[in-house]
C-alpha cells in the first residue's frame, strides 16, 4: 500500500489521545476510536506512521496492532483476558526447579529465587517451588489475590501484560515487569534462563538465534507499551 499522508500529529480527545493523520482521526482495525490513554503512548504509536516510507508495511505497526487489540478485544473481555493471565500462575516457569542435585538448580536459585521472593512481598502470596515437572497447585489464598489484582487492570495494561506473560511463560516476571523501577532486560533474560543454560551446552545456530532476538524485541516492546501506558507528562496529566 501506498503511504497516502503527508503529516502524523497527535491531538487530545475525550478520554485520552488520539493519532490524526492530516488532521484525521485513525480508528482500530475493528472500527472503533483508537483512543489511547496517555499521550506517551500516542507518540509512540505516532512514529511508527512516521517512520513509514513511500510503500506501508503492515508489518511495522506491532504498538498499534497491541493498542488496537487492547481496544476491540481485550476491552470486550477484560475478565476472560485476565483469567488467561492467571492460568500462568499455575505453571510459573520460575517456580519449576530442576532436581537440587543437578547442576541448573543452582542456577536457578541464583537468578529465580530473588525475582520470586521479591513478587511475594509485593503482592502478599506465597508461590510454591516445584522440582521436576509434575504440576503442583499454587494455594488459594495466592490465586485468590493474584485474580483480585489482574481485575484492577484497564485493557491497555491487560495487553501488553498477556505478551510478556505468554513469551516468559511467567506471570511473576510479567507482572514483575510493570514495576516502575523494573530492569525489564533483567526479568526477560532470567525467563530465558534454560534457553541459555543449553546454549552454553550446546551452542545456538542460527535459526535458534533469530527466535531469540524476536521474541526478545517483543517481549521489551510490551514492556514499552505498558510504561507508556501509565506514564504522565510533566503537568503529571495522563
Amino acid at each position: 500500500m501506498k503511504r497516502f499522508w503527508k503529516d502524523v500529529s497527535v491531538i487530545a480527545a475525550e478520554g485520552g489521545w488520539q493519532i490524526a493523520l492530516d488532521g484525521r482521526a485513525i480508528k482500530t482495525q475493528g472500527g472503533k476510536a483508537q483512543i489511547l490513554p496517555t499521550r506517551a503512548l500516542a507518540e509512540m504509536l505516532a512514529g511508527e506512521w512516521r517512520a513509514q516510507g513511500d510503500e506501508v508495511d503492515p508489518a511495522t505497526f506491532p504498538l498499534r496492532d497491541m493498542a488496537d487489540y487492547a481496544i476491540d478485544q481485550v476491552a470486550a473481555d477484560p475478565a476472560g483476558a485476565a483469567a488467561k493471565l492467571l492460568a500462568y500462575a499455575e505453571t510459573d516457569t520460575l517456580c519449576y526447579r530442576a532436581d537440587p542435585d543437578e547442576p541448573l538448580h543452582a542456577r536457578q536459585q541464583d537468578v529465580w529465587e530473588p525475582i520470586v521472593t521479591a513478587f511475594e512481598a509485593r503482592e502478599g502470596v506465597r508461590l510454591a517451588r516445584v522440582s521436576g515437572i509434575v504440576h503442583h497447585l499454587q494455594p488459594d489464598a495466592t490465586m485468590n489475590a493474584l485474580r483480585a489484582r489482574l481485575a484492577r487492570f484497564d485493557p491497555f495494561i491487560l495487553a501488553p501484560l498477556e505478551v510478556m506473560t505468554a513469551l516468559s511463560a511467567s506471570l511473576c516476571v510479567g507482572l514483575s515487569a510493570l514495576e516502575r523501577d523494573a530492569d525489564h532486560a533483567a526479568l526477560w533474560t532470567a525467563s530465558e534462563l534454560e534457553e541459555h543454560w543449553q546454549a552454553e551446552l550446546w551452542g545456538r545456530d542460527e535459526e535458534a538465534k533469530a527466535r531469540h532476538d524476536t521474541r526478545t524485541k517483543a517481549f521489551m516492546l510490551a514492556a514499552d507499551f505498558a510504561r507508556a501506558a501509565t506514564a504522565t507528562d510533566n503537568n503529571g496529566e495522563a
